[in-house]
Order: C-alpha cells, then sequence, then structure tokens
C-alpha cells in the first residue's frame, strides 16, 4: 500500500467517526442512523445523476449489496435496542475487517501476506481495546453481542461485495465514485422504513418532529458517510480488499479522540494501548 492510499483511507475513517460520535451523541440512537441513512441518499442523488449509471457489470453487485445491507440494518437496529453503541459498535467494526481477511483469497483471490495479518491482528486488537471501555460487560449481554457478532459478519459481506462491485465498475471503463454514489441512493430507503415500521403512530410523529430538529447535523453525517465509503472503495481498486478494511475501522480510534474531546469522555491506559497496537497495525499494513 502506498503512503497515497493509507492516508486516504485514514481520512475516510476520520470521517467515518465524525458521523458515528453524531450518533453517540444522539438522543434517539436509531433515528439519528435512519436519518443520516435517508439524508446521505438525498446528498448522493444529484451526484449520482451528474456521474451516470455505473457500468452494466457492477449492476449484481449494487444489488447484492442492497440485499446485504438490509440484513446489516435489521442487525444494527437489533445490536443498539439491546446493548450500547459504546459496547455493540466496536465488536462490529474490530471482528468485520478480520472476516474479511479469513476469506479474501476465496472471494477476492488476494492471499494475506504475513505482514497483511500481522497489521490486521493488531488493528482487531486496538479497536477491541479503544472501542471497549469495559470489556468484562460483553459477557453479561448476550443478546447485544449475538447481533453484534452477526453485523460483523454482515460488514465483511457487503465489504467484499463492494470491493468487487467497484473493482467491477471500473474495470468495465467506468469511474469509481459511480459505484458508491448510486449505492447510497439506492439504500437511501430501507433503514429508515425499518425504523418507522417499529414504531406506533405517535412514536412515529415522534420521529419525524425530532428528524425536523436534527437534520442539518444528520444531512452533514450523511455527506461525510458518502466520503468516507467512496474513498475506501476506490482504495479497494488499488490495495488489497483486507489491509482496506482494516485500515478503515481505524474509525474507532478517531471516534474515541473525537469522544474524549466533544463528549469529555475517558480516554484511559487501555485507549492507550489499543492506541499503539493500532498504529503498529498501521505501520504493518504500509509495509505489506
Amino acid at each position: 500500500m502506498t503512503w497515497i492510499v493509507v492516508l486516504a483511507v485514514m481520512f475516510a475513517a476520520a470521517l467515518h467517526a465524525g458521523w458515528n460520535v453524531l450518533v453517540k451523541s444522539a438522543g434517539d440512537k436509531s433515528v439519528d442512523n435512519a436519518l443520516i441513512t435517508f439524508l446521505g441518499g438525498w446528498v448522493a442523488l444529484p451526484l449520482a445523476l451528474a456521474a451516470g449509471l455505473p457500468q452494466a457489470a457492477a449492476w449484481p453487485y449494487l444489488a447484492a449489496s442492497l440485499v446485504v445491507h438490509v440484513g446489516y440494518y435489521s442487525a444494527l437496529a437489533g445490536a443498539y435496542h439491546h446493548g450500547e453503541l459504546g459496547l455493540t459498535y466496536p465488536i462490529m467494526r474490530g471482528l468485520a475487517p478480520l472476516l474479511v481477511a479469513l476469506v479474501s483469497a476465496a472471494v477476492v483471490g488476494e492471499v494475506p501476506a504475513a505482514a497483511t495479518w500481522a497489521g490486521v491482528l493488531a488493528i482487531t486488537l486496538g479497536v477491541g481495546l479503544v472501542g471497549l471501555a469495559h470489556p468484562g460487560q460483553a459477557l453479561h449481554h448476550g443478546k447485544a453481542m449475538a447481533f453484534a457478532v452477526a453485523n460483523a459478519a454482515i460488514i465483511a459481506a457487503y465489504t467484499l461485495v463492494d470491493g468487487l462491485g467497484v473493482r467491477a465498475e471500473v474495470a468495465a471503463g467506468g469511474a469509481a465514485l459511480r459505484y458508491p454514489l448510486w449505492l447510497f441512493v439506492i439504500n437511501a430507503l430501507p433503514y429508515p422504513l425499518l425504523v418507522l415500521s417499529r414504531r406506533d403512530r405517535a412514536g412515529r410523529r415522534g420521529v419525524l418532529a425530532y428528524a425536523r430538529a436534527r437534520w442539518p447535523l444528520a444531512a452533514v453525517g450523511g455527506a461525510a458517510s458518502i466520503g468516507s465509503y467512496a474513498i475506501a472503495l476506490w482504495a479497494m481498486t488499488r490495495a488489497p480488499v483486507a489491509s482496506v478494511a482494516a485500515l478503515r475501522e481505524t474509525s474507532v480510534l478517531f471516534a474515541a479522540a473525537l469522544g474524549t474531546w466533544m463528549l469529555r469522555e475517558r480516554f484511559g491506559w487501555q485507549r492507550g494501548l489499543g492506541t499503539v497496537a493500532i498504529v503498529a497495525g498501521v505501520v504493518a499494513l504500509r509495509l505489506a
């Protein structure tokens, strides 16, 4: 991986962390996630129309990604229903790159080198240390953990599908940016509709009132989400999917730093140790 790719993906991770801190600071995390997803689709729509339709080779991957993302949003809602974001998010994001590395040889035809494995494992460990303030509490939240682990597998699945999809788009003569833009457009409705379907009439009115007050920040979060994933998928056309997937999860470190700064959360020795592990993993991926 070149330093340009490494720095680009880490910038994408910082963007990803930014909108996740926005969600963490929200009064209703499910609604905030839904609002960011919905408004992200509307932000992406004019850009997608200007960029033009993806190549025919990319559409099967977009369709598959839409199906996988429905599962992702369902598992995400379950994880946040049974456990806090601070507990479930690091599990979901930390396990996913490890799963991508385990199956990338069979799915993508990329066999991770020893240095790549060292980087992925170090980042996975670091994400867990940084993200889980109290690791022992995971043992007492079985349902939340089940949803989080299931969602880690789903995240790995859509990472591989979208990595192959953006490569198919580029190989067919298209532009890498088209794929993520159209992906955000077609994904704009499933999760918001899922959130609304789980509320009664009074709850839906509350969602609309919350959305009216929150939408400017959510639109910024949606734009950050688009930028983050677009950069990551672009990087997958220039570097191994497993390496990019692992680097992207350094977002947990950025989220912890932003949480310490903006939300006055304690950083502590555990997060410091996790930071060292993540930095070591980044260096290993760069040298792989």
